[in-house]
């Protein structure tokens, strides 16, 4: 296997992190391939959490290159200050071990100001992080953004910042009626910053291009999860970019070839943060005692993530949505010992039964089936599962059609179990 991408089948929040780091080891380059700092992967190593942004996770393998795709919206401030918690943690960031695309969409100081207005202020609650991620993307779109490149000329930058601000200063001025700095204190701002980011600049489509024809093996890190892609997610409550393993063409490239395998990490039950219809979500003392279990609070906004059973239907959906060829099943140890635990099995939805969700359906007409799931006990000491837990496994894997291949049972780089070698 040369290709692999991960990608979460779920809201988002499914420990991709851990996953990504573990598989770090086996690859010789780790790519980001879209969204922004709007996610946050935790990765745990012995008594320190590491928390990224931006990076991608194979940061923290001395063998591994990292790379940040060019379908990626890029705060370099936020850069910045990432790249000096990562080497206060000790960890060696240098342009031979981290390369930015030189085309990735610039997230500039209005962005983050039109995000937080909309917000406080628009007609939806979308549950954004207020990072700009969404107004980058926008600009982008409207062919008017800024790219990394340009923040490396000043005349460039201030011209195509001029450019930019054409119509976000009626916003700020008449509609939101906030203040905002000038284009010439954005430049500068911009200027400084892309001095810092500089040495890390890269053609990455032709550097991947040469490693795949070296035969390198590449890890493809995906960011939030299928749920939140802007085609295939619940829209509108959805991120921005493209969150399927189809993001990886667009917005990395893998020149020449196709994915190998796509492995969807699905948390043994459903979180979302944010708003949006949650079908299985619960409300009552078991969802906030399976809250408190498995730490659900975000890592990058430190919000709460409602809780819920998982949802077989969603997941068949995003198996196939993002042609998913394997599950890593994450959390199960939060689940252990829990009574009365169920699953989704089907919705009720428009007088039919459908046991696969799809585009469009409104996640809040839905009644969901739910299934008695019997209770286990794992300890998860030794290397066989109780016949409970082969059972819940089973149930996943005969429902969406595809095998459980990695188990993770904590945040330690140790617990986790591999029943499918990946990068053999």
């Amino acid at each position: 296997m040369q290709s692999l991408a991960i990608v979460g089948s779920q809201w988002g929040d499914e420990g991709k992190g851990k996953i990504t780091d573990l598989l770090g080891q086996k690859c010789d380059i780790v790519v980001r391939f879209q969204g922004g700092n709007n996610a946050g992967h935790t990765i745990i190593v012995g008594d320190k959490k590491i928390v990224l942004h931006l990076i991608p996770s194979g940061i923290l393998h001395d063998h591994c290159t990292s790379v940040v795709g060019h379908g990626v919206v890029f705060d370099p401030e936020a850069f910045e200050k990432e790249l000096q918690t990562v080497l206060a943690s000790g960890c060696a960031v240098t342009p031979e071990k981290l390369k930015i695309s030189s085309n990735c969409s610039i997230i500039t100081i209005y962005n983050r100001l039109i995000d937080g207005q909309r917000e406080n202020k628009g007609p939806i609650k979308i549950g954004t992080t207020g990072r700009g991620i969404g107004p980058a993307y926008e600009d982008k779109i409207s062919r008017i953004g800024l790219k990394l490149k340009d923040l490396l000329d000043k005349d460039i930058l201030k011209s195509k910042l001029e450019a930019n601000m054409q119509e976000k200063k009626i916003l700020f001025k008449y509609l939101y009626n906030i203040e905002f700095p000038s284009i010439q204190e954005e430049t500068d701002r911009l200027f400084e910053l892309g001095k810092k980011v500089a040495p890390f600049i890269t053609d990455t489509f032709s550097f991947l291009d040469e490693c795949i024809q070296n035969n390198k093996k590449i890890l493809y890190e995906g960011a939030q999860g299928v749920l939140l892609d802007i085609d295939y997610g619940s829209y509108p409550f959805v991120t921005s970019s493209s969150t399927s393993s189809g993001g990886v063409y667009t917005g990395a490239g893998i020149p020449g070839k196709n994915l190998e395998e796509v492995l969807g990490i699905t948390k043994a039950y459903t979180t979302r943060v944010g708003e949006g219809p949650f079908p299985t979500e619960l409300f009552d003392a078991k969802g906030e005692f399976i809250q408190n279990k498995g730490g659900e609070f975000g890592a990058t906004t430190g919000r709460k993530r409602r809780c819920g059973w998982l949802d077989l239907p969603l997941l068949k959906y995003t198996v196939k949505a993002s042609n998913i060829t394997s599950i890593a099943l994450t959390k199960i140890d939060v689940l252990a010992g829990v009574e009365n635990i169920k699953i989704c099995t089907g919705y009720e939805y428009g007088g039919q039964t459908i046991d696969c969700a799809y585009p469009g359906i409104d996640l809040s007409k839905v009644n969901p089936i739910l299934k008695d799931v019997e209770t286990f006990h794992d300890d998860f000491k030794s290397d066989e599962l109780t016949p409970a837990l082969q059972s819940y496994i089973k149930t996943i894997e005969e429902f969406v059609g595809i095998p459980v291949g990695i188990l993770a049972y904590g945040p330690e780089r140790s617990e986790i179990k591999f029943v499918k070698e990946y990068f053999l």
